[in-house]
């Protein structure tokens, strides 16, 4: 019979559960701790004390309680001291941040990424946004990692770009190529859509729910689905690819070389082509057609009408596949879905079977455009939020 874990090991797991609690819940009392965590009042004690030892939570008393007695103590992750680097590579934008431990983001900076720009031309400047924060890092403050979102298929081993479309990058070694530069070994990258799902099923939009489907829209579309409270990844990291499932088969040519893919009906191209501004690219272009629409723009109205229906077309059958308790509609996608709400749930009615449809929730992001930079600092937390002794 194979030997239940140790005492040691027992203790390692109750401190990266409280500090995982801390850290997606922020200042939390002890008292709730004891309750949320199912340990006793002295186990958290003893927990605490050896974190805020460590340099990773402090602890100090509410400022107010309202109640009689001896208030319990709050515990706070130490943002300020212990982050992380997160970068992000976006069709149009590259932005890079330091984000805290509790999900704060401390710095940020970012500038525009023309369309066809390189691997390398890419990389120059997210190293130098990173070499400028760095120099702004206070004293005594600890680095864990940098994570990196990147809009397109990521080998999750290695950090290799298989296929990007929208950006125009095929098997690009994005993470050498970083780790080169900034002469760091600690850096993992993730698809974009994957971590802004995982950060809004722990900390945003889906908070409580363990079924969710993210869909990320811009130039494509990708999704970060969640199952049973895990990430759906596939073989090799690469699933969630949902804007290339094919919805008409007779439709326009993709950039993955496939015809008639979802992404070809509802993303940023499509829906300019119908507001008959094809020539115009970008998220501000985006914006300018929804803009259009509220205002009864008639051509605009019917643009956001068929991209609508497109995607409650999509979301139905993807319903019906993962049934989850929410879909989160991010980047472009979420400025089409407040004007196409109605008609997007009316299509997705229409197509998803009723006992996977009655308790669905549509929603947009709660943490935004920022979700997929706190979604790539998740990335380099996670293994300190695993073990937290490792800083030791």
């Amino acid at each position: 019979m194979r030997a239940g874990p140790s005492q040691e090991e027992v203790r390692r797991h109750n401190l990266g559960t409280l500090l995982r609690y801390v850290h997606v819940h922020g200042a939390t009392s002890r008292a709730e701790l004891t309750s949320r965590l199912g340990l006793n009042r002295s186990t958290i004690g003893a927990l605490t004390a050896e974190l805020t030892t460590a340099g990773l939570v402090s602890e100090a008393a509410p400022r107010e309680t309202g109640r009689a007695g001896r208030p319990s103590l709050v515990v706070r992750p130490e943002s300020s001291m212990v982050y992380a680097y997160a970068l992000s590579i976006e069709v149009d934008r590259l932005r890079a941040a330091r984000v805290g431990l509790g999900g704060r983001i401390l710095d940020r900076r970012e500038t525009d990424r023309p369309r066809g720009m390189q691997v390398l031309d890419a990389v120059q400047p997210l190293t130098e946004f990173v070499h400028e924060m760095r120099r702004e890092v206070p004293d005594g403050a600890r680095y864990i990692g940098t994570g990196v979102a990147v809009a397109g298929m990521v080998r999750r081993d290695d950090g290799m770009v298989r296929l990007a479309p929208t950006i125009g990058w095929v098997e690009e070694p994005v993470g050498a190529a970083l780790r080169a530069e900034l002469g760091d070994g600690q850096l993992t990258v993730g698809n974009h859509a994957d971590v802004s799902a995982l950060v809004e099923h722990a900390r945003g939009a889906a908070a409580g729910c363990d079924n969710v489907i993210y869909l990320y829209g811009d130039a494509g579309v990708g999704a970060g689905i969640i199952a049973d409270g895990r990430r759906v990844s596939g073989h090799g990291g690469y699933g969630g690819e949902v804007g290339h499932m094919v919805v008409n088969p007779y439709g326009r040519e993709c950039s993955c070389g496939s015809r008639g893919c979802w992404e070809t009906e509802i993303g940023e191209y499509a829906l300019l082509k119908h507001a008959g501004r094809g020539d115009d690219t970008g998220r501000e272009a985006v914006l300018g057609v929804v803009d259009a629409a509220m205002r009864g723009d008639s051509q605009a109205q019917f643009a956001v009408r068929q991209v609508g229906e497109w995607i409650g077309f999509g979301v139905g059958n993807l319903v019906n596949i993962f049934n989850p308790e929410a879909v989160i509609f991010g980047g472009t996608l979420r400025d089409v879905y407040l004007v196409a709400a109605a008609q997007i749930r009316s299509r997705l009615n229409a197509i998803a079977l009723p006992a996977c449809r009655e308790h669905i929730r549509l929603r947009t992001p709660e943490l935004g455009y920022d979700a997929a930079l706190i979604g790539a600092a998740e990335l380099a937390f996670e293994h300190l939020l695993d073990d937290p002794l490792l800083l030791t």
